[in-house]
This record gives C-alpha cells, sequence and structure tokens, in this order.
C-alpha cells in the first residue's frame, strides 16, 4: 500500500492545499494529510479548529485522514507507514526550500521519498499568511479556502 504524508500547518487550509491533496489521489492508496503542531509557535487558529476545516474539506474520500503530530515529519512517516511526503510548489523559492528540507529527510530516512506537486496557477498566489492577514483585518477568504468549510 503506497501511504503518502501532506504535512503542513494548514493556519488555514486554502484551495492550494485541497488541490494538492486532490491532484495526489491518482498516486496513493491513502493520504495523511498531517498538521505539524511547533511547541514554540501558537497558530493564528486552534488546532482544533484547523483539524475540523481538514476533516471538512476531504470528507468525501475515505482514503484521505487528517492527524496531527509533534516532531520530525519522518518520523510520523514512520510511525503512520508512510514511505512518501507530498510537497506542493508555488515559486522557485518554494522549490529551493523543499529541496533542501528534502534532502536532509533523505539522510535521516532514506526510504521516505518527498514528491513535489505544481501548484495551479490559479492558486499560484494563495498563502495561508496572506489569507491570515486578510481575515486578520476582517476581508472575505472564502475564494481562498475549501468551499466546504467556513470560518
Amino acid at each position: 500500500m503506497k501511504i503518502a504524508v501532506f504535512p503542513g500547518s494548514f493556519d488555514p487550509v486554502t484551495r492550494g492545499h485541497e488541490s494538492i491533496v486532490r491532484r495526489s489521489l491518482p498516486l496513493f492508496d491513502k493520504i495523511v494529510v498531517a498538521i505539524g503542531v511547533n511547541a514554540d509557535k501558537s497558530g493564528y487558529f486552534p488546532l482544533e479548529k484547523r483539524m475540523e476545516w481538514l476533516k471538512q474539506a476531504f470528507h468525501d474520500l475515505p482514503q484521505v485522514s487528517v492527524e496531527s503530530y509533534n516532531g520530525l515529519t519522518v518520523d510520523f512517516c514512520k510511525k503512520t507507514g508512510a514511505d512518501y511526503i507530498i510537497r506542493g510548489l508555488r515559486t522557485s523559492a518554494d522549490f529551493e526550500f523543499e529541496r533542501s528540507v528534502a534532502q536532509v529527510n533523505l539522510k535521516l530516512v532514506p526510504e521516505i521519498e518527498t514528491v513535489f506537486l505544481l501548484t495551479l496557477p490559479e492558486y499560484v498566489m494563495v498563502t495561508s499568511s496572506i489569507v491570515r492577514e486578510v481575515h486578520r483585518h476582517g476581508g472575505n477568504i472564502d475564494q481562498f479556502i475549501p468551499e466546504q468549510i467556513s470560518i
């Protein structure tokens, strides 16, 4: 069984995140959308809400589950039996950063491969940071988040 982890903060989940997961489905038998929890950093939205929104966004996909984790992503992958990490790339800067992380992960656990998917053009400008900023200032974020959820 091919299991992949799609890690992130999902603070909040965006249509770009949703697109990456849905486009990854033909490649894997199971995808674990995993919210990484950093004890030194609190999220803008509570972890419980982010988990709820992710479950709502993927409620129609039985092969997608949602979990949270602490520590290294590769350790979480080993715990869940995943041999793949999914990452979305919006820009060349994303590629440079994600390539470095993927290479470190390969050194730590050579059996776990990182798979990169390019973000669709219509979502390139959508980041969780920008969505948070729009929300923080009272703007309407509906066009940036999955239609199954409301914030």
